[in-house]
């Protein structure tokens, strides 16, 4: 199980993957993961389509099956709650067990933009993580947010929210994005001090496309640096510049996560190998 690659005394590193929406999708999807599969990462997770109908959902713990059973990677399932009533979160739980997958990253899951949550039994990812944990046999991965959830109050609510659910049965933790290495320690930092004591893994996404990640930021309440931003402005027109960028950037960013005593690297690969596999490659060549 994944909690046990943190014992080992080595960086572990893993790829985030998202459900391709069509059958010409999925094909170069296979395609992607069989390429990182040859940077033998630690593990790969596979976010969950909880706003889409019953099918979407039930599609997506099928690839992270298939991920699992045909390309014989360690497989975390994410699952998230809020648009979800008890019996059928236990139903999905029952279809990850019947996958072989021990994992599971519970997360609360975003608002519907534009309409009202559906009938749901669960408000907080907790509640998500207990269920989960009553249910025996998984270890359970939670999100953590360097510069606070974009709903939070403040910091320290936010943090008070990731140590309930650490308390709750929480194995790790995988940060969102952030481009700023001081707000990854300053976040670690404070949770030791609030006695959060299980590994905190720095998420990072490569910048591929400008306009992709400022969208992103923005999203999820994280930060582009003035630098970065400055730096990027005059080349966003030329994905090529863009890219060689990114890959410089997140390479001596992750550099300087484990320099610092990060516990591994989580890539979001959006579903492509090129830029993850050069950075994951220089690591490991030092």
């Amino acid at each position: 199980m994944i909690p046990e690659l943190f014992s080992r005394g080595k960086p572990v590193f893993s790829f985030e993957f998202f459900q391709p929406k069509s059958p010409t999708e999925m094909s170069r999807f296979k395609t992607t993961v069989r390429d990182l599969k040859a940077l033998a990462p630690d593990f790969v997770t596979v976010t969950y389509g909880a706003g889409g109908a019953a099918g979407e959902r039930i599609k997506t713990v099928e690839t992270a099956g298939l991920i699992k059973r045909e390309i014989g990677l360690e497989t975390a399932a994410h699952l998230t709650c809020l648009t979800h009533t008890r019996p059928e979160i236990l139903e999905v739980i029952d279809r990850i067990a019947a996958h072989g997958i021990e994992n599971i990253v519970a997360l609360r899951g975003d608002r519907p933009a534009g309409s009202e949550v559906p009938a749901h039994d669960f408000e907080y990812a907790v509640d998500l993580v207990r269920i989960i944990r009553a249910r025996k046999g998984f270890r359970i991965g939670v999100a953590g947010y360097p510069e606070k959830h974009p709903e939070a109050v403040s910091r320290q609510t936010d943090l008070i929210h990731l140590k309930e659910k650490v308390a709750a049965g929480a194995d790790w933790v995988i940060t969102q994005l952030f481009f700023k290495n001081a707000d990854y320690f300053d976040f670690v930092r404070r949770a030791r001090a609030v006695g959060i004591s299980v590994p905190i893994v720095p998420g990072i996404m490569p910048v591929t496309s400008f306009s992709q990640i400022q969208r992103f930021t923005t999203l999820c309440g994280a930060s582009l640096p003035e630098p970065m931003v400055a730096e990027l402005g005059p080349i966003a027109s030329d994905p090529d510049a863009v890219s060689r960028y990114g890959i410089e950037y997140a390479t001596q960013q992750c550099r300087g996560l484990l320099d610092g005593g990060a516990p591994g690297i989580h890539f979001y690969t959006l579903n492509r190998s090129h830029a993850t596999a050069t950075i994951l490659s220089r690591l490991r060549a030092g």
